[in-house]
């Protein structure tokens, strides 16, 4: 059984981009989160051990956003879903949704996002 446990709007000032002004300057970046997991046994016994804790998932996050610059937000989404997947073993599947606000298009626009959605299996798959 999945349920999903959703963090929206993860705010995060950080340095990526393909322009060395958007490396240097930063910009405001927001993460969504859809995480899919069974977390019947902790709602039952209203344990925190028995599900994910979601705000050790938005401090991995932050560490990861921040670590590295990437110029592209496909890596930076694809490296999030993976790690995310890999260090926290009660995720079945994951959709993971970053936003670069006021991206420099030569245009007035209000977001660009990019979403990897991936499962356990496929990371099971790619062994």
């Amino acid at each position: 059984m999945d349920n999903i446990i959703r963090i929206r709007k993860a705010t995060f000032y950080a340095y990526h981009g393909v322009l060395t002004e958007e490396q240097s300057v930063g910009g405001k970046f927001e993460a969504d989160v859809d995480i899919y997991t069974d977390f019947s046994g902790a709602s039952a016994h209203d344990n925190l051990q028995q599900t994910i804790d979601y705000n050790s998932v938005y401090k991995f996050m932050y560490k990861l956003v921040l670590e590295q610059k990437y110029y592209l937000l496909e890596s930076l989404t694809y490296k999030i879903a993976n790690e995310l997947l890999k260090n926290f073993t009660k995720i079945n599947k994951i959709a993971v949704r970053i936003r670069k606000n006021n991206p420099p298009l030569g245009g007035v626009i209000d977001y660009v996002e990019v979403e990897v959605i991936k499962s356990r299996e496929e990371m099971e798959d790619q062994k």
